[in-house]
């Protein structure tokens, strides 16, 4: 059953998006309509759903639109057009109020930047989600210990955030978005700054996690490796637009275009 389900979404950025949108339909190019308007194509007309329990894997190379795409499935972006389903429900329609409570119960994200409060030590950090959507004082850092705890970081719950390398901001990163216990997890290059052996570690504690959480992941990466480790099925996106959808030994065996074929040669080192 489809948890997350896009239709036809599109998002320019810029002053005259209209006359983007009549370009775009017309069968322009980003790059086209970056020259004739000055607004930049973030996504293009894109169609997908994604299954309840499903890891799914958007990954393209740098502004191929993974990065916008993904902040539509909590608001942080809205579409210049096209729908939403999430949970049975168009998400467009929510008001302030109902957004809050969507982005606090049914929806969490990890960045790629970490986004921890420097202010804050690990546990208070951790508690932060826990704590905005009303949970009391005491609930909420006991489920902190416990996440803090999960993703291997039991000892550090006093530590602050500049005490602790990458790696480890990066599991309270995830602990904190755990703890929320929403259905749906948005990862954003969470790994991508992390070096190789600390970036196989968190793949290798993911997926031993969703073993047990059977949560709905999307997560965005610009690595086929990572992406072929970690998703049940892969999109892959170039200046904005779908290119192809599939298992990644179906990608692998069956490359849409010259330009996924060049990710499967890189990998198989030809």
């Amino acid at each position: 059953m489809s948890v997350i389900e896009l239709r036809h979404v599109t998002k320019v950025f810029g002053r005259r998006p209209g006359q983007a949108l009549a370009l775009l339909d017309q069968g322009a190019s980003k790059a086209d309509i970056l020259a004739q308007t000055g607004c930049v194509l973030g996504v293009a007309d894109v169609s997908l759903s994604i299954d309840a329990g499903e890891v799914f894997v958007i990954m393209g190379l740098s502004g191929s639109g993974k990065s916008t795409l993904v902040r539509h499935f909590n608001r942080l972006i809205d579409p210049s057009r096209g729908e939403i389903i999430i949970q049975g429900e168009n998400v467009l329609d929510y008001r302030p109020a109902r957004l809050r409570e969507f982005r606090r119960r049914d929806i969490s994200m990890v960045f790629q930047g970490f986004g921890l409060l420097p202010h804050k030590n690990v546990l208070d950090n951790v508690a932060y989600g826990l704590r905005l959507r009303g949970d009391t004082r005491a609930a909420s850092l006991e489920r902190a210990q416990h996440w803090i705890e999960q993703v291997g970081l039991d000892g550090y719950a006093a530590h602050w955030p500049e005490q602790l390398s990458g790696g480890m901001r990066q599991r309270v990163g995830l602990a904190r978005a755990l703890a929320c216990d929403t259905p749906i997890l948005l990862l954003d290059e969470a790994f991508s700054a992390l070096d190789p052996l600390i970036r196989a570690d968190l793949q290798a504690q993911l997926r031993e996690l969703q073993a047990r959480l059977h949560k709905t992941i999307v997560f965005i990466t610009h690595d086929l490796d990572e992406a072929l480790r970690l998703g049940d099925r892969i999109a892959i996106l170039r200046d904005g637009r779908l290119v192809q959808v599939g298992t990644p030994q179906h990608i692998l065996q069956h490359p849409a275009d010259d330009y996924v074929s060049r990710f499967v040669q890189r990998r198989a080192g030809t």
